[in-house]
Parts: structure tokens; C-alpha cells; sequence
């Protein structure tokens, strides 16, 4: 562990009490004219996301419409550890308010069509985009310390007059995210400040800037995230926000005891 991610770790409220945290329960609204532009305007507006700690599996509703909502999870023998799980071994279902399965699919990230063409998405996969997205924003940092993930410190990034530190995190294959290696960005109070992705199934270069932090549960979450597109010098368009995602309330499950 770098002593940035120790840091990191405790200003986010300490890998102590995240190992005691069994699942999240989120209230959020995802915004932005993205979504209008895969033919789902609206379709996250006062959701409940639903994320499990300790694997992924991450469930959002209502979702498409009232009474269904999404599941995404990955597969695997009964009581496998993660790291055991082979790639790809992702499903995501659409179910009814009473568990019925109204529609499944193995491998989503294989359906996507080419970005470069711009098209809709169904709602398997538009479901699949933003549940590899959120499981991640709401299990940062402490994922950054799960099997197989690799962690590092490279040079900082400034932006207008602060200077901040970064981690470059390598994600493996049972961790579904949007691509395996992205960078993350902390003030001097060692929050998160910016997230550099970039998303396979759009193609897009990616600077999303978090701000708002709020304490829930002992654990401390960025409330307020913007999402640009950024060019080739890391430079974001800041007059162009395609997703929003603004969380009104997190509950934090304790593992059993």
C-alpha cells in the first residue's frame, strides 16, 4: 500500500470500517443529456442503487419503469472468492417487483454496438454501463485494496491553482468496471477530486470531477459528480456536461455478526 492510499483510506473513513460494511444503499438521480442520447431520457431519475461491498453486485430501481428494476452480478461457483471468477462471467437481469425475471443476459459488454456509429442502447445495456460504473464511484477507495487490483502513485495533476496527487489503478477482470486502468486524483485533504477513464463501450476520454463530500455511516462519499469528455492533454470541455449524478442519502449496512 502507498502511503497516498493509506491516506486516501482514512480521509474516506478507514479500511477498518469499510471491512465491516455489508452492503450500500444509495439514493441518487443520474442526469445529463447522455442518457436522451441512448434513447433513455429521465431513466435514473430517484433511484435506490443497491451495492454490495464485498463483491460486484449492484442492483438499481425502478428501473426501466416502476415496478422492475435492474440486477447486475458476477457469476461463479457458490462461495468462490472473486479472484477465482473467470472473464467474462457477468450477467444482468431485469426483473418485477417480486423477483420474477423478465429479461437476461450473459456477457453484456459483448452486445454493444460499435460507439463510433452513436447508437441507442437497449436497457440491458444501458443498465450494464451505468451499474460497471456506479459500483465502482460508491466502493472507491476501498476497492483499491481487493485482490488483484494494482495500485501506484504517478506524478500530480494540476488544476487551475491546486495541485493534486494521483493513484493509477489497474482493475483485473472480475472487477467489471468501464476500462481496467484508470486514474484518480486527491486534494491536499486526500479526497477524491477527479476520476480519468475511458469507457470502451463509448470510446470517450473521460474527466469526472467529484465535490460535496458528505459523511454517511462513517464513511465519507463525494455527492456531487460531474462527468466531461477531456482531449489529448488531460484538458476537460467544462461547458459540456453529458452525466450528472447528485446522491441525496447513503445507508450503510453492517455485516452480520
Amino acid at each position: 500500500m502507498t502511503d497516498l492510499l493509506a491516506a486516501v483510506l482514512d480521509a474516506h473513513g478507514g479500511l477498518d470500517r469499510w471491512n465491516r460494511v455489508a452492503r450500500l444503499e444509495v439514493s441518487a438521480s443520474l442526469g445529463g443529456p447522455f442518457w436522451a442520447s441512448k434513447g433513455w431520457p429521465d431513466v435514473y431519475r430517484d433511484q435506490t442503487i443497491e451495492v454490495d461491498a464485498r463483491r460486484f453486485d449492484i442492483a438499481f430501481s425502478p428501473y426501466p419503469a416502476a415496478g422492475q428494476r435492474s440486477r447486475m452480478f458476477t457469476l461463479g461457483a457458490a462461495g468462490a472468492a472473486p479472484a477465482q471468477l473467470p472473464a467474462p462471467a457477468e450477467r444482468l437481469q431485469i426483473l418485477d417487483d417480486a423477483g420474477a425475471v423478465l429479461e437476461t443476459r450473459d456477457d453484456p459488454r459483448g452486445s454493444f454496438p460499435d460507439p463510433a456509429s452513436r447508437p441507442e442502447w437497449d436497457a440491458i445495456q444501458t443498465a450494464y454501463f451505468t451499474s460497471c460504473a456506479c459500483w465502482n464511484y460508491f466502493t472507491e477507495p476501498f476497492v483499491f485494496t481487493y485482490p488483484d487490483v494494482e495500485v501506484a502513485e504517478i506524478a500530480p495533476w494540476t488544476e487551475g491553482d491546486e495541485t493534486w496527487r494521483r493513484l493509477a489503478v489497474t482493475f483485473p477482470p472480475h472487477l467489471p468496471n468501464h476500462n481496467p486502468r484508470q486514474t484518480f486524483s486527491y486534494d491536499d485533504r486526500f479526497l477524491l477530486r477527479r476520476m480519468d477513464y475511458h469507457p470502451e463501450v463509448t470510446d470517450s476520454p473521460i474527466a469526472h470531477y467529484t465535490d460535496e463530500h458528505r459523511e454517511f455511516g462513517g464513511l465519507v462519499f463525494p455527492t456531487r459528480r460531474r462527468v466531461h469528455v477531456h482531449d489529448a492533454d488531460g484538458r476537460a470541455n467544462l461547458d459540456v456536461t453529458p452525466i450528472t449524478v447528485d446522491v441525496d442519502d447513503i445507508r450503510v449496512i453492517e455485516v452480520d455478526r
